[in-house]
Order: structure tokens, then sequence, then C-alpha cells
């Protein structure tokens, strides 16, 4: 969805005080009265001494978490009576920390149908092999096979689809250990987090875009049919927003649902993939793209204009897709 660490310096608390030279010099002389002006200043000692100690105190005090979170790495700094969540620096919450976490858990998918082959991308959700997806990645396919981020292409089975909220469920075969997915909680998300995606567009597995949530709860409607879904156009997948018509049509067998909306770079194979925050969480399955295309692949492209499937509604809907889906 990228500080300065500063010493403190040390106190020097060795101040004159009145008393100590009448002790050092008890066998000679008195000296001469001192000045007003040099008795104010010294009887200030005491009192600019804990001043002084007051804000060193004050300082370290502020410092000490800070400290801590930077020698230990971690992302919490805890103090004698409140833990505060310390924001992601460096490395930490960056691109390509976010990357490198979250790639593995990302596949391409390529689902072959009598309409022909489509290219798209999924979400590992449990080591097991369960992998979520859009349901027009792979409607009506005949096979699919599901490679991972190792460059290993395994067979999957279609597990169950729901064709009202665009998603559906696969199951690798003859897959262990596979590195599942963080799932998120999409109704915290703001218009204006970062945001990462990672998917397959144009069959380039594993490529990587960010940008921000541009808006919530848009209204997105795509095609119930199988036909209508298996045709990859130039701009990707149909789709209608505000009562337009975008990458062709959708034909007269559709339906809505609401989306996140993100500036992430989504083009066509992008599908299915997944839209990620700050923290490495999964928070949508992205579904649908707008690309500027007229009539040729080379004048398609990501204008910015992409939509996510909140990934609170996939966890509601898990159970009737392990099931076999709200279509069986």
């Amino acid at each position: 969805m990228t500080e300065s660490f500063r010493r403190e310096g040390e106190y020097d608390s060795a101040y004159p005080y009145p008393h100590q030279g009448a002790q050092q010099h008890a066998s000679t002389p008195a000296a001469a009265e001192p000045a007003p002006h040099a008795r104010r200043r010294r009887s200030r000692g005491p009192l600019g001494l804990l001043a002084a100690v007051a804000i060193v105190a004050a300082a370290i005090g502020g410092g000490t978490a800070y400290g801590i979170q930077e020698l230990t790495g971690k992302n919490e700094a805890v103090s004698s009576s409140t833990t505060t969540s310390v924001v992601p620096t460096g490395k930490t919450g960056s691109v390509a920390a976010i990357a490198a976490a979250v790639s593995p858990s990302v596949v391409e998918i390529q689902a072959t149908s009598n309409s022909g082959r489509s290219t798209g991308s999924g979400v590992i959700i449990t080591s097991g092999g369960e992998v979520v997806t859009n349901n027009h990645v792979v409607a009506g396919a005949s096979s699919v096979k599901v490679t991972t981020s190792t460059g290993k292409t395994y067979t999957a089975q279609v597990v169950g689809t729901d064709s009202k909220k665009d998603l559906a469920l696969l199951k690798v075969q003859g897959a262990t250990g596979l590195k599942a997915a963080t799932l998120g909680n999409s109704a915290g998300v703001r218009v204006g987090d970062t945001v990462v995606a990672i998917g397959s567009p144009e069959g380039l597995s594993g490529t990587v875009t960010s940008g921000i949530v541009s808006a919530l709860d848009r209204d997105v409607t795509v095609s119930t049919e199988e036909g209508q879904q298996q045709q990859q156009q130039d701009g990707g997948w149909p789709f209608e927003f505000g009562g337009r018509q975008f990458n062709g049509d959708t034909g007269s067998s559709t339906t809505t649902y609401k989306a996140i909306q993100t500036d992430a770079s989504l083009n066509p194979g992008n599908s299915g993939g997944a839209l990620i925050d700050a923290g490495g969480n999964i928070i949508g399955i992205n579904s649908a793209m707008y690309s500027a295309s007229s009539s040729s692949s080379s004048d398609a492209g990501s204008i910015g204009l992409g939509f996510a499937i909140p990934i609170n509604t996939v966890k509601s809907d898990l159970a009737t897709l392990r099931a076999g889906g709200a279509d069986d």
C-alpha cells in the first residue's frame, strides 16, 4: 500500500558550590566577598542542575522506545504505560519488502476451454494448495494449470465457483508446503492507503506494481456467461462501470459487486491476483481494469483505473466455494 537517530550528549554534573570552596580552604584567609551578580549566578546552580536533569531525562525518556525499536528491528516500541505502533521504515514495509514477502503466494493460471486459452492469476490461501481467483479466469475451463513463483507448474482442480461474486476456488494437485498469503481486513481500508498489486499481466508472472486506494464501494458489473468471460480482448475482461461498457460487451447475464478502486497498474492477466496493503496483507482480489484500447494491443495499457473484490467478500464466500460453489 519508505530517519535519523540522534545520540544524546553526555551531561557534566560538576557544578561549583559555595560550601565546597569553604571546606577546601578552611585554614586559609577568607576570600574577598563575591560580587552580587556572581552570588546570584552560583545560587542558581542547583536549580539549573535540576532543570537540566529534567530536560535530559525527558529527552532520554522520549528517545528510549525509539532507540529500542532501531536496535531490535521490531515494529513496536514499548513504554512503561503504553504500546505504540511504529510506522515501518527503511526496507520494512517498502514495496520491495512486500513483493519479497507476498510474491511466493501468488500464482499464474492458464485455463483452457472450448473458447481458447486464458491467462490469469491466483492467491494461495492454504499451504495445502487452495487458490482463490476470479470466476471469469476459469469459467468453462476443461483444464487448469497453476505455476508458482518458483516456476513449477501443477494441475489444478476447480473446487467451486460463484459467478455472482466473480470468485472461484482451485485446489493444486500434488503440492505441499506452499506459502499461504495472509488475508487482511478490507473493512479497515481507507482512500489514499498505499497498495501493491502482484499478478501475471500478459503472462509476465510475478509482476509487481504499486499505487493507492482511489475509492471504495464502487459498483462493478461483470458477465456471468462463460462464453463472454472467455473472450479476453486487447483491453482485458469486459466489465461495466458507471453505466458504461469497458473492454467489450458484458452480455445480457451480469452480476454487480462492490469493489476497491486503485490506481496501481493492472493489465490483462492481473485478474485473480493480489491487492496488498502496506503490512503485507491481502485486502483484495484484482478483478477488472479499464484499458484505453482501440483496435490493437499496441494501443492498450493501464490508465490507473482498476478494481478489486474486497477480501472480506472472499472470506465470507469461502465456505460456499469449498462446498462446490454457488453455481452448483
